[in-house]
């Protein structure tokens, strides 16, 4: 057996760093930004008004009350600009550009709110409400650092430098199979011996809420001729292939069958859930091969996949959040192997840790526990049993 630490640094090497591509900013969200974004004007653009009033000379507003001729009416929008004349006003809006000659803005709740003549009732010293050229960003300096996660925050402001197209790493293609000769697709009646496939629908779903593009193929019965048949012409289209079952030691394994010597390593990893695991090249395309059972795939999807796909796509951030929890059951473990087992857990105020039960037993066929399930327990290799109120590891899910 291999250790978990030793696969997932395979898998994630297996796939390396997805291209860089220029997206539109609506097709951007979520993805990574691949390179520095430089600023193709100043934020503000120009000196402009912070809220709804008139524009003054200050010196003219020292003394209130105070009555000034309306000389110019400044919508927000406006290109051409008249200078402000000493002892004059302009009406003016909320981000419309300060006119020359101006140095403070007056709150039109601080006014009569006239339209030729204005009655202004508080002074004003210079520079109030008004915003300066390049307050928030100047032009020509990095506005979005490469590896940036491009939420709306940083989509927003790509929009206000000018940008309408960012550098981003692709989102990966993946091809996802499931196989299986005992897999029915729903709706089909089942038949004795059958089950209804599931595989493909979770892991489909997973590597789509990372921003990834999942092609799925259900149900491949286990002939060998067959997966080649139906899998090969798929792969020149797709960045990876995933597949579940048919990895395991007896007979009728068609994954392995099919893939073994055509570029394909199957090893044993040191855990539980999840041991049958596989990962390599078949005609160039990188695949991660992955166990039948549903709650070995979606922890060896949390284990391998999502670090890989994540890193691959350009995010730093790849790993679960990792807290410290008391058990509230004794638990064990397998020794020599690490344990992943589905949990709740349930953060205590004003404690350093929470509290963590699990949730079914460690069967991998348990699926129904996962639906219960907020976290996954961690209990290393070298433990094999831990007591009522003991510390352990917990990612949350």
């Amino acid at each position: 057996m291999i250790s978990v630490d030793a696969h997932r640094e395979t898998v994630t090497g297996l796939l390396g760093n997805a291209p860089v591509i220029s997206l539109p900013l609506a097709s951007a969200a979520g993805l990574v930004l691949a390179e520095d974004v430089l600023a193709g004007v100043s934020l503000p653009p120009f000196d402009n008004s912070a809220m709804d009033g008139y524009a003054v000379r200050a010196a003219d507003v020292a003394q209130v009350p105070v009555t000034l001729p309306v000389a110019d009416d400044i919508p927000a929008g406006r290109v051409e600009i008249g200078t402000l004349e000493p002892g004059t006003a302009h009406r003016i809006m909320t981000g419309a550009p300060l006119p020359p000659g101006a140095d403070a803005v007056v709150m039109v709740e601080h006014t009569d709110g006239g339209v030729t003549d204005v009655r202004i009732l508080r002074t004003a010293v210079p520079g109030a409400h008004i915003r300066r050229l390049g307050e928030d960003v100047v032009e020509g300096t990095v506005v979005l650092s490469a590896g940036s996660v491009l939420g709306p925050a940083q989509l927003g402001l790509a929009a206000a430098v000018g940008l309408a197209e960012v550098p981003v790493r692709r989102p990966l293609k993946v091809l996802v199979v499931s196989t299986g000769t005992e897999l029915v697709d729903a709706p089909e009646p089942l038949r004795h011996g059958q089950i209804y496939e599931s595989n493909s629908i979770m892991l489909a779903s997973a590597i789509r809420a990372l921003g990834c593009e999942a092609e799925v193929v259900r149900s491949v019965v286990d002939d060998v001729a067959e997966f080649r048949a139906v899998i090969e012409p798929r792969l020149a289209d797709v960045d990876l292939l995933v597949t579940s079952g048919g990895v395991s030691a007896g007979a009728y394994e068609v994954v392995k069958d099919a893939l073994t010597g055509q570029g394909v390593e199957f090893r044993k990893v040191a855990m539980q859930p999840g041991g049958p695991q596989g990962c390599g090249r078949w005609n160039g395309v990188p695949v991660v091969t992955l166990p039948g059972n549903p709650v070995s795939v979606l922890v060896s999807f949390e284990a391998f996949l999502r670090p890989a796909l994540l890193s691959a796509m350009g995010h730093s951030g790849v790993d679960r959040q990792q807290v410290r929890a008391r058990l509230t059951e004794a638990m064990t473990s397998p020794a020599g192997r690490r344990q992943f087992r589905r949990g709740f857990y349930t953060h205590s105020e004003g404690e350093v840790t929470g509290i963590v039960g699990p949730r079914g037993g460690p069967g991998s066929h348990l699926l129904a526990s996962f639906t219960q399930a907020n976290c996954l327990i961690v209990l290393p290799e070298d433990v094999d049993s831990v007591e009522q109120g003991d510390e352990v590891t917990v990612l949350l899910l």
